[in-house]
């Protein structure tokens, strides 16, 4: 297992972070997975066997449950390298004020979280989306007051856009509060937009990137093939997430997948993830799964690391369109990543 310190922090993290939508099966989360206490503790004690040093979650995933479950399986006694990075931002209840990055919401949501996982910090904390209506000043003061009296040691964003990223950056700035070490995204080689800005900011200001549901919630396992759903899965219960705009690209792109994979002995899903652990920006992808077998599955990506043919291929038949303003004024766009891998804008743009 590699490790990459997260952002411009001093803290290593490894290229697999666990992810735990699965654990508790409560509300819309049961649709992914529904695993247990029990279920919980073999998938956790595979992931840190392999390696991985960083477990992540939120609020929000079964209402609370899964932070409850990793906090039983670790049962207060954390060791010194599992961090555990959880989120806040979306309803935990009823009441006007159950919501958001309010300085209300978020020190109370933070406090609920480390009842749940039943430890004194949480090494992470991200505000798990925008919220548009609570100034970002505040939502910034109340995550540096959370740093402060030592309920939080970093803290980062999920699901930003460009702009809502420099503004809490500017924010940070201009205030002397912590800064976002970090953003989570979503990231796979069937959605490329992070590339235009997402990424190249987090070249810029240093940010470290982790990658959630990198095969596309199983599209790109090689499982699903087109005209073929598998039983059992997400998708043939309802699951829509993420959403594909090209199916004709995303059923080409697991054709090279496959391909791949079969010439290499392993699973395409591993070659998915290989591509982004390779990816200049990508700090960490998070994996998750509903069995023992999908983990141990993913695990083994840590050490694929594929030849610059095959990345070129799969670069090429996944790359996305070019969006304005990159068509506009592509070579002004590439020289701003400085020394950071042209390809993070496609190999079109690499090449002007």
């Amino acid at each position: 297992m590699e490790y990459r310190n997260l952002g411009r922090s001093g803290l290593k993290v490894s290229t697999i972070t666990m992810g735990t939508m699965t654990m508790g099966g409560k509300g819309w989360a049961s649709m992914v997975g529904s695993q247990g206490v029990d279920e919980a503790r073999r998938l956790i004690d595979m992931c840190l066997d392999a390696g991985v040093n960083l477990i992540d979650t939120a609020n929000a995933y079964s209402a609370g449950a899964s932070e409850e479950i990793i906090g039983e399986v670790l049962g207060g006694k954390r060791k010194n390298d599992v961090l555990i990075a959880t989120k806040a931002r979306f309803p935990m209840g009823d009441g006007i004020n159950n919501q958001g990055l309010s300085r209300h919401h978020l020190i109370r949501e933070c406090e609920a979280s480390l009842k749940r996982l039943n430890t004194d910090v949480i090494d992470l904390y991200q505000v798990h989306q925008w919220d548009g209506q609570t100034p970002l000043d505040e939502t910034m003061a109340a995550l540096d007051t959370l740093v402060q009296h030592g309920k939080v040691r970093y803290i980062g964003c999920s699901n930003f856009s460009g702009w809502h990223i420099m503004k809490a950056m500017g924010i940070s700035a201009s205030d002397h509060r912590h800064r976002f070490v970090s953003q989570q995204i979503h990231y796979t080689l069937e959605a490329r937009e992070a590339e235009y800005e997402l990424l190249p900011i987090s070249i810029d200001q240093g940010l470290g990137v982790l990658v959630w549901s990198p095969i596309a919630g199983g599209l790109l396992s090689g499982k699903h093939r087109r005209n073929h759903t598998p039983e059992g899965s997400r998708q043939a219960a309802g699951w829509t997430e993420p959403p594909i705009r090209d199916v004709d690209r995303l059923w080409s792109i697991v054709d090279v997948l496959v391909e791949t994979a079969e010439s290499r002995g392993v699973s395409a899903a591993q070659v998915a993830l290989a591509w982004l652990i390779g990816r200049k920006a990508v700090t960490s992808v998070i994996i998750g799964g509903r069995t023992e077998e999908q983990f141990r599955d993913n695990l083994a990506a840590a050490d694929l690391k594929l030849t610059e043919d095959e990345r070129n291929r799969l670069d090429t038949v996944s790359a996305p369109p070019i969006l304005y303003p990159y068509w506009h004024q592509m070579q002004t766009a590439a020289e701003r990543l400085g020394e950071a891998d042209l390809s993070l804008l496609g190999p079109h743009i690499a090449k002007a």
